[in-house]
């Protein structure tokens, strides 16, 4: 019962992630150019790779 809640879940965390990557891109942009970088991309990569951890098993 627990996997096959699993996988669903995280994919839904995983598309949320793309998602907010996406919608804040521009705030992104302008805190890289005031030298802040923010962490989107290794929370889509960190969720990405649960969810490829999930689905093989």
């Amino acid at each position: 019962m627990k996997h096959r809640l699993t996988r669903p879940v995280l994919f839904a965390a995983y598309q949320l992630s793309v998602a907010a990557g996406i919608a804040l891109l521009p705030i992104a942009l302008a805190a890289r150019r005031m030298g802040v970088t923010l962490p989107v991309r290794r929370l889509v990569e960190v969720t990405g790779d649960a969810y490829e951890r999930a689905s093989a098993q």
